[in-house]
């Protein structure tokens, strides 16, 4: 919803003065709209009573922090996960995707299995856009990104998390079998998705 509002509120300015007012006015109405739907969405999925999923992370490229409950019983709840989506940004390129729950989901029970809950993640990297994706392969330097990267996807997020030994994430990682786990030793980092259920080491820089 963030997007959409930037890029209408943009297009609107091609209109006369009457045109735009009533353009944006429409756009305002239609979210606040939006916002009380999904804030009566979060309330009630509050209200069931289910167990509350909650995620603590810290990106290390934008230094930004987001704690949240993402999830209540059975039901996602949609402001928070579109709080997820937009720190998981591409950050060499602000573009957002919209990720599978799937994926905060393993994050989750990667938590609960290290019998750390409520420890942060780092967050290497998240959504990678194409092009992105194209600048790590092309770089001397990195050779373990994958073309068809599931992060162009947004099904993957690599991650560390302090005090625990990559060894010992990856092993967890891998018990789940969630998904995808690439251990990468020298970096120092474990990569996490939701396609399908294989493994691999890079022993690069990155």
């Amino acid at each position: 919803m963030r997007n959409l509002f930037v890029r209408i509120k943009q297009s609107a300015r091609n209109f006369s003065g009457k045109q735009y007012a009533a353009a944006f006015a429409a756009l305002a109405f239609a979210f606040c709209a939006s916002s009380s739907s999904r804030a009566a969405d979060t309330t009630d999925a509050m209200a069931d009573g289910g167990t509350r999923y909650t995620l603590h992370l810290h990106h290390l490229h934008t230094g930004e922090d987001l704690n949240v409950v993402y999830r209540v019983g059975d039901r996602y709840l949609p402001d928070a996960i579109e709080k997820l989506n937009y720190f998981l940004r591409d950050h060499r390129t602000n573009d957002v995707s919209h990720y599978d729950p799937r994926e905060f989901d393993l994050l989750h029970s990667v938590m609960a299995k290290l019998g750390r809950p409520n420890a942060v993640i780092d967050v290497v990297c998240g959504y990678r856009t194409p092009w992105s994706n194209n600048y790590l392969r092309t770089r001397a330097s990195v050779t373990g990104v994958a073309k068809n990267s599931q992060h162009m996807q947004a099904k993957a997020i690599d991650i560390r998390i302090p005090g625990v030994q990559t060894r010992t994430l990856r092993d967890i990682a891998l018990s789940l079998r969630g998904g995808g786990v690439g251990y990468y030793p020298v970096s120092q980092f474990v990569h996490v998705d939701v396609g399908p259920v294989r493994q691999w080491t890079f022993r690069g820089t990155e």
